[in-house]
């Protein structure tokens, strides 16, 4: 059985995407890609990740209806951490992605080191 650690970067940019995808799998993770919360939701109930990273403003599902909807569902799918990474600023998207069930927000842009950084700590990886 692999070690590798599985992030679901959810996030309608596809140089979002990109980018974070170039950090983690440096770091050692495998990635996999959904465009909007619709389709992440859809992913993670055919093989649930480790770690899911999603932004807030996304078509179809934004990030706030994803998380709400992942809570809503059984262990350990509802549980799985979920880092908001948004251009969403205010105390209240905060607030708002906290009681949605984000475990951690961060304001674009987010430098590589720290997605990386924050990835182990909250996918499980040794630092």
């Amino acid at each position: 059985m692999s070690n590798v650690k599985n992030i679901l970067v959810v996030d309608d940019s596809s140089i979002v995407r990109l980018y974070y995808r170039d950090a983690l799998v440096r770091a050692g993770f495998h990635v996999d890609e959904a465009f909007n919360g619709l389709e992440a939701l859809e992913k993670v109930l055919t093989a649930a990740p480790d770690l899911i990273i999603v932004d807030i403003n996304m078509p179809k599902m934004d990030g706030v209806t994803f998380l709400q909807a992942l809570r809503r569902h059984a262990l350990p799918i509802g549980s799985i951490p979920a880092l908001v990474v948004s251009t969403e600023a205010g105390e209240d998207d905060l607030a708002t992605a906290v009681a949605a069930g984000a475990n951690f927000y961060f304001v674009k842009p987010i430098a590589q080191a720290t997605l990386v950084q924050y990835a182990k700590l909250f996918a499980g990886v040794p630092a």
